[in-house]
């Protein structure tokens, strides 16, 4: 086998056009993000069907809101399935990787049930709608960008934060002047964070991973979508809804 040496390296990096290989990387930068959307709006669905599903079961709502144990179970389930998603993630097979992803899916719409309880479907729907673009275009100019995001990744990051501290005090202070700061903030908040995640993911799926490597990061990405369009939401459905 011939040796290739370094300036035979360099003479065959020249041989190709520059333009084919940022062709390649963005081709594989799409293909990515529409593996992304597709496990995305697959966990949206099943949210949306478990939560519709509990709603409309008077046997379900009193075994989940009646008994204090089983919904603080789901909610602490919830949040051990996203701090452990990356982790085990590494580790773990694919099917584990989906598992915990849509097993996430699925609590949340059990949680989120009480939203088909609390608000009209009319308001629900017309909210889901408005999210829907907002996200898309969002996400989408994310995905086309040039620019560094990174600044309004920090930033959002920072709000985040202040957004779960604030509303933890409110719990116990129960401002409405705080709710309401609260919930125009995790707007912006999220608006932000959805341009950055996805400007983010178009970064990794320029990498070209493949195979199992590929699946796991792509279910990764769908979580990280997901809790973005899912928070959206429920702080649009604030400033939208109509309780019923």
């Amino acid at each position: 086998m011939a040796w290739i040496g370094p300036n035979q390296n360099q003479s065959r990096a020249q041989a190709v056009p520059a333009g084919r290989v940022v062709t390649r990387s963005d081709e594989a930068a799409r293909t990515f993000l529409q593996r992304v959307y597709v496990y995305m709006s697959l966990g949206l669905a099943v949210t949306g069907l478990i939560g519709l599903s509990v709603a409309s079961s008077p046997a379900a709502r009193q075994f989940v809101f009646g008994n204090p144990v089983v919904l603080i179970g789901v909610i602490l389930a919830q949040l051990g399935l996203v701090f452990a998603f990356t982790p085990v993630a590494r580790r773990a097979s694919v099917g584990v990787t989906a598992a915990m992803f849509f097993g996430y899916a699925a609590l949340s719409g059990v949680t989120f049930s009480v939203i088909f309880l609390r608000y009209t479907a009319g308001s629900i729907g017309s909210t889901f709608i408005i999210t829907g673009g907002t996200f898309a275009a969002l996400s989408a100019y994310g995905a086309v960008t040039k620019r560094d995001l990174s600044s309004i990744g920090s930033f959002c990051m920072m709000g985040l934060f202040g957004l779960i501290i604030a509303s933890v005090v409110n719990i116990f202070l129960g401002s409405p002047m705080l709710y309401w700061l609260t919930t125009f903030a995790g707007v912006l908040v999220f608006t932000g964070l959805t341009a950055y995640d996805t400007a983010k993911l178009k970064e990794i799926g320029a990498q070209g991973e493949v195979g199992e490597a590929q699946t796991k990061s792509a279910l990764h990405g769908a979580l990280v979508l997901y809790l973005d369009f899912i928070n959206l939401f429920l702080y649009l459905l604030r400033l939208l809804g109509r309780r019923r």
